[in-house]
C-alpha cells in the first residue's frame, strides 16, 4: 500500500473538510478514505484522500465515488465542488512554495 500522507497533511485535510467528505457529520472518528479506491490505482496522498465517517467509509469501500455517491443520494455536486477547491488551494500552495524555494510547511517533519 502506497502511503505518501503525513499527519500534517491528514490534519490539514480534517481542517479543510470540517467533517465527513461525503454526509458531512462531524466526530473523533473520521477515517482515511481514497476518493479513488486503492484496488483502482488510488493512493494515500493529500489529492486523494478525504475524511469519511465509518458509515459511509463502509459503504463505499471500494466503489467509485460519484457512483456510490448517486446510490446513496448524497449531494455529489457539493462534493465534487469542495474536492476540486480543496486541490486548487493544496496545489496553489505547492507552486508558491516551489516558487521561493522555501521548505514546504506541510511536510516539514519540524
Amino acid at each position: 500500500m502506497d502511503n505518501d500522507l503525513t499527519d500534517r497533511q491528514w490534519l490539514q485535510i480534517l481542517d479543510a473538510w470540517r467533517g465527513c467528505a461525503y454526509c458531512r457529520a462531524t466526530g473523533p472518528a473520521l477515517q482515511r478514505d481514497c476518493v479513488q479506491p486503492v484496488s483502482r490505482g488510488g493512493r494515500y496522498t493529500i489529492e486523494n484522500v478525504v475524511p469519511a465517517c465509518a458509515s459511509c467509509n463502509a459503504s463505499k469501500h471500494n466503489s467509485e465515488v460519484t457512483g456510490w455517491m448517486r446510490r446513496k443520494r448524497l449531494d455529489e455536486g457539493a462534493f465534487l465542488l469542495r474536492h476540486a477547491t480543496f486541490l486548487q488551494e493544496v496545489r496553489a500552495g505547492a507552486a508558491a512554495r516551489d516558487e521561493d524555494g522555501a521548505p514546504d510547511p506541510v511536510d516539514d517533519p519540524g
